[in-house]
């Protein structure tokens, strides 16, 4: 994957654009560390891309809580020990 960065999506942004037609993809990146990715949208249909991109996304997140929960050693909680947890937030949300 090619990296442009953002001083030169600035200042070269024809260019730029020259590359993404031909990469298909570009990372963006300011101060060495990527902010942004430039994608081509196939045959101009952003719904079906933006939907892609966002189911994308939601499994990242997904992976990134199951992650936490495993090194947090929340995965091997009970059923019992998840409705006491669930039980005490709702107290400590619900108006007095």
């Amino acid at each position: 994957m090619k990296l442009i960065s953002t001083r030169e999506l600035k200042l070269k942004s024809a260019d730029v654009w020259g590359q993404l037609e031909q990469e298909g993809e570009l990372v963006v990146t300011s101060h060495g560390k990527p902010v942004a990715l430039l994608t081509n949208i196939p045959d101009g249909d952003i719904e079906t891309t933006l939907t892609a991109f966002r189911r994308a996304r939601a499994q990242m997140a997904l992976s990134n809580i199951r992650r936490s929960a495993q090194e947090r050693g929340l995965d091997r909680m009970t059923k019992e020990e998840i409705d006491v947890e669930i039980k005490s937030a709702r107290r400590a949300r619900s108006p007095r």
